[in-house]
């Protein structure tokens, strides 16, 4: 029978999870809403975001749209949208929903209605122009579908959404080369519907498969009925620039220091301060049955521009398994060969003197002068044995030493464990469907969930790797587990949280909901690491290890520079960060680029996952096994931080993907990506160093308890 190392029954495990399906779906049916004729369909607006900034804006917030209905449905509550109930997870991604004034009657077309007609200030026109200049775009959102616009692939074979519509758009004249601002007025809503599965469907009902918006700018020139309604809306000479008046005064400057600059050059004729400009807006509603869509793959349009990069995630993967390849290949040989034949010849040497020593006993006097052949007098046992030999058997009495800072060492592992059990049950749930873009704000819902549960693992993990430190009390580490990194995470969250809610962004968290957060440490996580500190501490107990310290520790050799803690960490990160290179620009595209897209490659992210587990055990293992040759016995903490190493690197492409891929400007925007690229970056090395610092462990144990003196 072939025997497998652990590594390679990862890259075996990798290869099963490869061979299955690596596209995500979500699990339809538990949530679908049929509509019968003439029933009213509620239309909700959300928020206002941009791929030039990370600042978002609740639609009702801004200056120059319709208000929200004078009469809500209030529903209320900790977490509300005022009219609309939200859970956790859509208030941290700065989701603001309310019900609108829009009317949506199952298959009731319309094909003009007035909503109202807004005066703007000029402050109103200076924030609807920065917000034009940032590209914002708004979301609306129909039976949980956010609304679309629709493209066509260049090949004219597939048909794909981009979430959300432009508030406005912008033009530069060829002959003064001044730029004009135009606002989008006029909305056609398209509701593409199928009849209803089942029952539903025998009595006439229908489910919505389909919600696009085409924004359009009309001008004040172009007529209109008495209703306010354009007459034509086909034919649309001038769109409705946002300018007033030919009133000569000079326009200051942008009073909002988030937004982007607008260009320097001044026009000719500045907007009045006390003149208004008048923005009718106006909607038109059409229905359009599509059988061509299932109801369980209605989200899919929005993932056909994305299908491309397919064949690039396979060539990751097919990257990241050579890369895993060969680092099994070196612990093999550093197993199976290395290692073997020292602990081979070490009781090589110990059989052959303990048979000397048995000779010895037994041979008469005489022969004790005989010659070099027969051992002399001096005893010989396994610690004479041990004291002769070389490389990393010579730290046998040093190697398991309680490392310094031991106290903040277990905390640190213990929230590791806390954040490795999140991602793995995010990352399956996601993978099988359970967690996917209809179930909006779950994926930050039950993340918070499993990270607040897995508090019974942090405690369990750090109070027994504290107890094999010769930790005593258990319950100042508990506390220190519990509060170190979310008290970390949560400072940071707070202080730039300031900041955003200077800039009045849906993106700040609210005071209600940052209270329920610190309910939810402190009143759930804290209880659950006190239980599973106790359970490790008193009932688990800490690792034994197989050979004891003795009292004076060893001195330690000059090191080498590629051994050195620094280099160490950097060049054993470099194999890691390769092999999540390629999916990672994926990730980063979904997060900081392609606001109106999602991120739905989670089965290639789960393949991927696993074989950098598997990389960064291999890699920990080989980075320890050389320092211990060195005859370097602080293994310990050098073992977290070349398992977290990558994060350094991370880091450091978040830093140029700033610089030449991202167009993110103010000082707010830049500190958000900054400061939530740090926390992103803390949380994987946490991870990360956890799991080389277990697998270093589990490597140094192994190979010391061959030559364990009994």
């Amino acid at each position: 029978m072939v025997k497998l190392s652990p590594a390679g029954l990862g890259c075996l495990a990798s290869l099963l999870l490869l061979a299955s399906s690596t596209d995500a779906f979500y699990v339809p049916g538990y949530s679908i809403k049929s509509y019968k004729s003439g029933e009213a369909i509620p239309l909700m607006v959300n928020k206002a975001y941009s791929d030039s900034t990370q600042l978002q804006y609740a639609y009702y917030d801004l200056p120059f749209v319709c208000p929200p209905p004078d009469h809500p449905k209030a529903v209320g509550g900790l977490l509300s949208g005022k009219n609309v109930p939200l859970n956790l997870g859509e208030i941290l991604r700065g989701d603001r929903i309310r019900t609108s004034d829009i009317e949506l009657i199952m298959n009731k077309e319309t094909e003009c209605k007035a909503l109202c007609t807004k005066e703007l200030n000029k402050d109103d026109l200076r924030r609807a122009k920065e917000m034009i200049h940032d590209t914002y775009v708004s979301e609306w959102i129909v039976d949980n579908l956010p609304g679309a616009t629709s493209f066509v692939s260049v090949d004219k074979t597939r048909k794909y959404y981009a979430s959300g519509f432009k508030l406005g758009y912008r033009e530069e004249s060829p002959t003064t080369g001044q730029t004009h601002y135009y606002i989008n007025n006029h909305f056609t809503i398209v509701i593409r519907y199928r009849k209803a599965p089942g029952r539903a469907g025998d009595r006439g009902e229908n489910i919505v498969v389909g919600f696009e918006v085409y924004p359009k700018s009309i001008g004040g020139d172009h007529r209109r009925d008495a209703e306010g309604c354009p007459i034509d809306l086909q034919h649309v000479e001038n769109g409705l620039e946002l300018h007033i008046g030919p009133n000569r005064t000079i326009e200051t400057a942008p009073r909002y220091a988030e937004a982007s600059s607008l260009p320097t050059a001044r026009r000719d004729e500045a907007e009045s301060e006390s003149s208004t400009l008048s923005v009718p807006y106006t909607y038109s509603v059409y229905f359009r049955e599509d059988n061509t869509i299932e109801w369980s793959h209605r989200w899919d349009l929005y993932f056909v521009n994305q299908e491309d990069g397919a064949r690039i995630h396979w060539l990751a993967i097919v990257n990241s398994l050579i890369i895993c390849g060969m680092l099994t290949a070196i612990v093999m040989v550093i197993i199976a060969r290395t290692v073997h034949s020292d602990i081979k010849g070490y009781k090589e040497t110990f059989e052959s003197k303990s048979r000397g020593k048995r000779v010895k006993k037994e041979a008469p006097a005489g022969l004790l002068d005989q010659g070099d052949d027969v051992v002399g007098p001096d005893l010989i046992d396994n610690e004479e044995a041990l004291e002769e030999a070389t490389g990393w058997k010579l730290l046998h009495s040093d190697v398991f030493r309680a490392p310094q800072h031991g106290y903040l060492l277990a905390p640190l592992v213990g929230s590791g464990m806390q954040l490795l059990f999140m991602a793995v049950g995010l990352i399956l749930l996601s993978a099988l469907g359970f967690l996917n873009p209809s179930f909006r704000g779950g994926f930050i819902s039950v993340g918070v969930g499993l990270f607040i549960f897995a508090g019974v693992f942090s405690g369990y993990f750090s109070a027994r790797v504290f107890k094999s430190f010769d930790g005593k009390d258990y319950r100042k580490n508990a506390m220190v587990t519990a509060l170190l990194f979310p008290g970390l995470m949560f400072g940071l969250v707070f202080i730039i949280n300031l900041f955003v809610w200077a800039q009045a962004s849906s993106t700040a968290i609210p005071f209600g909901s940052l209270v329920l957060i610190v309910v939810l440490w402190l009143c759930f996580q804290v209880p659950l690491v006190y239980a599973g500190a106790y359970y490790g501490f008193e009932k688990a107990g800490g690792w034994q290890h197989p050979t004891k310290a003795t009292a004076i520790p060893r001195q330690l050799p000059n090191k080498a520079w590629y051994s050195k803690s620094i280099q160490a960490v950097l060049l054993a990160g470099l194999i890691p960060f390769a092999v999540i290179f390629i999916e990672l620009l994926f990730v980063f595209q979904s997060l900081w680029q392609n606001k109106s897209g999602f991120y739905y490659m989670f089965g290639f992210l789960a393949v991927v996952s696993v074989i950098l587990i598997v990389t960064i055990a291999e890699v920990t293992v080989v980075t320890i096994y050389i320092q211990l040759c060195s005859e370097n016995y602080h293994w310990w903490w050098q073992s977290f931080f070349v398992g977290g190493g990558s994060a350094v690197w991370i880091f450091a492409y978040s830093a140029w993907y700033y610089m030449f891929k991202l167009h993110i400007t103010g000082f707010v925007s830049s500190m958000l990506f900054f400061v939530y690229t740090f926390i992103a970056c803390c949380v994987y090395g946490l991870l990360t160093g956890t799991i080389g610092f277990l697998s270093a462990y589990a490597f140094v144990r192994r190979i010391y308890s061959a030559i364990k003196v009994d």
